[in-house]
């Protein structure tokens, strides 16, 4: 599946959350969709967590 499919079924998933549930609806959906998205990275072992958290607290550069 090409990242432009998979980017219009999450924008048909988000327009659907808004439209039936409200912006609270789709504020909710779109947070799953992307922890959905980075657990996903993370098992494909394209994201590394420890590298993020030693960048995010200041011990590694992100670069």
């Amino acid at each position: 599946m090409s990242y432009t499919a998979i980017g219009m079924a999450a924008g048909a998933a988000l327009a659907w959350a808004a439209l039936v549930y409200g912006f609270w609806g789709f504020l909710l959906m779109a947070v799953f969709l992307v922890i959905g998205g980075l657990l996903g990275r993370v098992a494909e072992g394209k994201l590394d967590l420890r590298s993020v958290r030693d960048a995010l607290t200041g011990r590694r550069s992100s670069s």
